[in-house]
């Protein structure tokens, strides 16, 4: 059985910065992509970054240039670097899996608070 476990999260001044870890344990089959999605305060869930198979990635618009996905295929675990954190980056912070087949897997989630 695949699980996923988040771990990095905690509490950072506003301009600090954290790296989140997303490690997978158990067998899985073909990745299409792996996300760190968020959900705040007020219960939005907002995809924040994406790393597919082909290493591409993709941003939303309000951490383009600030967060890095990344991934290291060795341990099965898939990073976010989050660089000068603002307030409103303030979330729990999830791991999303998909694979072949539609068939997916989230992970716990860590909490992320950016203090003014």
């Amino acid at each position: 059985q695949v699980q996923l476990v988040e771990s990095g999260g905690g509490l950072v001044q506003s301009g600090g910065s954290l790296r989140l870890s997303c490690a997978a344990s158990g067998t899985m089959k073909s990745i299409i992509s792996t996300t760190w999605y968020r959900q705040g305060l007020e219960m939005r869930r907002e995809l924040v970054a994406r790393i597919f198979w082909t290493d591409t990635t993709e941003y939303s618009d309000s951490v383009k240039g600030r967060f890095t996905i990344s991934r290291d295929n060795g341990s099965k675990t898939v990073y976010l670097q989050m660089n000068y954190l603002k307030p409103e980056d303030t979330a729990i912070y999830y791991c999303y899996v998909r694979e072949l087949g539609d068939i997916d897997y989230w992970g716990q989630g860590t909490q992320v608070t950016v203090s003014a």
